[in-house]
Parts: structure tokens; C-alpha cells; sequence
């Protein structure tokens, strides 16, 4: 029994261990990220503002680099899809969350709707720390009630979506062939979309097939959770010294 009791010490000892070097590290990735997070890269930046007419495939091609760079993006992907076993299930919610990542991005840049970057980043991070606690039923725990989840997932793709157009805002964007690059931009994104969840998915199911998933999963959503937070707080640091 007291040898058992010691097992079981030691290996909650080493979860905790584990948890913390793994928040510290997605915390430090995450401070890293979010000076990138949506936005656009020195040479990117030249381009777009240099360039005139109908550009499609450069355009696609910075659409998607955007999404396999955007850390937070992955991280919310890998959220939704964590428990999710069936190729239905996962097409609807990344579905859902393609829609409103588009409907914001191309109404958002196209129309000049505008809000602080910082305050839409704050909420992106806030998407990736919701995921982490729906998926350790952390709502029905403490509230006994839980968010909808498809409707979250969408929701949230809004403020992913115009998060990038926060930053395109920002950019000089030439008039002549605008509508036709800003949808191959978008078209870009879906497909950088489409192949970083297949990554994933790949290493999630061989992660899965290990026989370490179960034990692994509540320190992986605590490491997720935390990464979001840190990325909430570090663009909420920004706003009020920098955005205000």
C-alpha cells in the first residue's frame, strides 16, 4: 500500500515537473509568437505595398505562410481537434472555423472595419486558453454549464480573421486588383490551413496510438491553457503601454 502511495507520489511529482517545464516553454514560444502573431514579415510587407495589378499566386502563397507560421492559429486547431477521432467531426468544426476566419478577414480589410490589434490579439490568445479548459470540462466543473462548441469555434474564427486584418489595415494596399489578391490571400490561408491540420493530425494520431495520450492529455490542455494566457497577457502588456 505505502510502496503504491510512493508510486503514485512520484509520479504526480514528475507530471507537475513536466507541466511546469512544459508551460514555461510554451511561454516563452508564446511571447515569441506574439510579436509575429498576424503580423506581416519586413519583405511581405515591401511587397504588398510595392505591388500593383493582380498578383494571385503571390498572393495565395503569403496566405498561406501566414497560417503555418501563426502560432496561435495552431495552437486553437490543435485545441478543437484534441478529442476529436472522426474525419466528420473534425471537417465541421474547422469548417466552421474557415468561415468566420474569411467572412472577418475579407469584410474586415475590405470594408476598412477597424479595432485595436492588441485588443483582437488579447482575444485570439483568450480563444486558445478557452479550448484548453472546454477540453478539460473545466465550464461544466466550476459553472455547470459549457459554452456551445461549434458556436465558440465560430466565433472565434471571427476574431482570428480580423486579427490578420487588423495588421493588413495597416499596409497600403493598392486599389487596382485589391479584391482579386485579397481572395487569393484568403484562398492561401485555407490551404496553409488544410495542411497544417493535416501536421497535426498526423502527430496526433501517432501520439494517440503511443498508450501515453491518456495519461498525457490533462498536462497537455494545462500547457495549452497556459500558453493562451500568456498570450492574453502579453497583449493586453502592450495595449495599455503601447496601444491605448
Amino acid at each position: 500500500m505505502q510502496t503504491a502511495t510512493l508510486a503514485a507520489s512520484r509520479r504526480l511529482a514528475a507530471a507537475g515537473r513536466a507541466l511546469t517545464a512544459t508551460c514555461t516553454l510554451l511561454a516563452a514560444l508564446a511571447i515569441a509568437a506574439s510579436a509575429q502573431a498576424h503580423g506581416v514579415g519586413e519583405a511581405d510587407k515591401a511587397f504588398i505595398e510595392g505591388s500593383s495589378g493582380i498578383a494571385i499566386l503571390p498572393y495565395m502563397y503569403l496566405g498561406a505562410k501566414h497560417m503555418v507560421t501563426g502560432y496561435d492559429h495552431l495552437l486553437f486547431l490543435a485545441g478543437v481537434i484534441f478529442f476529436l477521432y472522426r474525419m466528420k467531426d473534425i471537417g465541421t468544426y474547422v469548417t466552421l472555423f474557415a468561415i468566420g476566419h474569411s467572412t472577418t478577414l475579407l469584410v474586415g480589410t475590405i470594408f476598412d472595419i477597424r479595432a485595436n490589434p492588441y485588443i483582437i490579439d488579447a482575444i485570439i490568445g483568450l480563444s486558445v486558453a478557452y479550448k484548453a479548459i472546454d477540453n478539460l470540462d473545466g465550464f461544466r466543473t466550476m459553472f455547470g454549464w459549457a459554452p456551445n462548441p461549434r458556436a465558440a469555434v465560430f466565433v472565434f474564427g471571427l476574431f482570428h480573421g480580423f486579427g490578420l486584418a487588423t495588421k493588413l489595415q495597416d499596409l497600403t494596399l493598392s486599389p487596382e486588383g485589391m479584391i482579386p489578391n485579397l481572395l487569393s490571400f484568403n484562398v492561401g490561408v485555407e490551404l496553409g490551413q488544410f495542411m497544417a491540420l493535416g501536421l497535426i493530425l498526423i502527430a496526433m494520431n501517432i501520439w494517440r496510438l503511443s498508450g501515453s495520450f491518456q495519461r498525457s492529455a490533462i498536462a497537455a490542455n494545462a500547457a495549452l491553457m497556459c500558453a493562451g494566457f500568456v498570450l492574453v497577457g502579453y497583449q493586453l502588456t502592450g495595449y495599455f503601454t503601447q496601444g491605448a
